[in-house]
């Protein structure tokens, strides 16, 4: 019989995350279920007959190797560190959200029993979301790439200078805008800085590209959704007095001198999130942005009270999580 193994992976720099991890690290392993961990991060587990059971990886680049699953403990930040360990193996990510909104956990600490359960009896579905591929070019030539599973933004690197760019969609001119920058981000990514700067909320099982400019000075300078067969390029005007900087989740960035040239594409390789409920995004959103639905009356004939209403909430709520 093959041997199960999955990847925990946590923020070990708060005491909650190595609590959570070490509950689930015996959880289980007292099930037969291998539990492989990166050194730093096994090293600050207190409880010495928990380490004792942890494989340590060989290297992060290796961390994900035969494992079905990684167990992220952890914000949404973490996910996104996640997804970068991961990649190249193309794990599925379960979140345990220790963060303030955490979009992209699918559960929450107090269900730490459940959630071992779920796992060792591989109760979960795996979703397959869009992510973006980016490539930065200087002269012609591709001086670095890169991928993010939320958004990649183009900025101005000094705040007391705008950020001159020309924005080109599928080999077309599209427009000139003088601003702060621009951000593309995808469906997951919508409801992250693309919200934040004005940009819309779409369902992850659209597949499309956002683009959102950034405090431009422009008279068309409104937020778009464009084809995920679309290529979306951003050049940094050679006349730029300043340069510009890339991110990528907001947490790899890469200089931009005048004349460099950005191009944003669909991802060549989605990002897996492992699910334990169908909750529709609609009851996710209500959760998360804790949006008011009093007032509720449903479809046809059904009909409310008030404590109906509130009640429907907290059950929306209750299923998001």
């Amino acid at each position: 019989m093959t041997e199960r193994r999955v990847l925990l992976l946590a923020h070990t720099g708060r005491a909650e995350a190595r609590r959570v991890a070490a509950d689930f690290v015996a959880g289980l392993s007292a099930h037969g279920v291998v539990v492989r961990m990166l050194q730093s991060e096994a090293a600050v587990l207190t409880d010495d007959a928990v380490t004792a059971s942890v494989e340590v990886a060989d290297s992060e680049e290796m961390a994900g190797r035969d494992c079905e699953l990684t167990i992220v403990i952890g914000g949404d930040g973490s996910i996104l560190r996640a997804a970068e360990v991961t990649r190249s193996w193309r794990t599925p990510l379960l979140g345990v959200n220790l963060g303030h909104v955490g979009f992209l956990a699918e559960a929450e600490p107090e269900q730490i029993e459940d959630t071992i359960g779920a796992v060792v009896r591989g109760d979960y579905t795996v979703e397959d979301r869009l992510t973006i591929d980016v490539g930065v070019y200087r002269d012609g030539d591709l001086v670095t790439d890169t991928f993010a599973v939320n958004e990649v933004s183009v900025e101005k690197a000094a705040r007391e200078r705008m950020l001159e760019v020309v924005v080109e969609v599928d080999g077309r001119p599209l427009s000139r805008w003088g601003c702060d920058g621009v951000v593309c981000a995808t469906p997951t990514g919508s409801t992250a800085y693309n919200f934040s700067a004005g940009g819309p909320i779409v369902w992850p099982q659209v597949e499309a590209l956002c683009l959102v400019p950034l405090s431009a000075h422009a008279l068309f300078a409104r937020p778009m959704v464009i084809a995920p067969t679309s290529v979306i390029a951003i050049e940094v005007l050679a006349r730029n007095e300043g340069s510009g900087v890339l991110w990528a989740d907001g947490r790899r960035t890469v200089d931009l001198p005048p004349g460099a040239r950005i191009e944003v594409r669909k991802g060549a390789h989605p990002v897996r999130l492992a699910r334990l409920h169908a909750a529709p995004f609609a009851d996710r959103l209500v959760a998360k942005f804790d949006l008011p639905v009093s007032g509720w009356r449903g479809a046809g004939e059904r009909r409310f009270h008030e404590h109906d209403a509130t009640r429907a909430a907290a059950e929306a709520r209750e299923v998001a999580r």
